[in-house]
């Protein structure tokens, strides 16, 4: 395997893992909080009362909610990529 290749298929690894990872968040709505990456002033700004900022950076904002499913709410507001925190075995 030469180098470029394995580049090639760690990128579609961790994009297929990011997918899933998305996916599951609209799906279900069991995580105590949610990671959104690459988030935006207008977000922020959208959000609910019944939504709390747990952490923010510059490049993603951790969130909880008692809102049902907020992770469906939070694209509809604009964000890019919502994955599921704070799960059990999650580190």
């Amino acid at each position: 395997m030469t180098i470029k290749s394995g580049l090639a298929a760690a990128s579609v690894m961790v994009i297929g893992w990011l997918s899933i990872l998305g996916l599951v968040s609209m799906i279900n709505d069991a995580a105590p909080a949610f990671v959104v990456l690459f988030p935006d002033a207008e977000l922020f700004e959208s959000l609910s009362q019944q939504t709390r900022i747990l952490s923010a950076t510059q490049f993603s904002v951790t969130l909880a909610s008692d809102e049902l499913n907020i992770a469906r709410s939070l694209y509809a507001k604009g964000a890019i990529l919502v994955l599921p925190a704070g799960l059990t075995g999650c580190g």
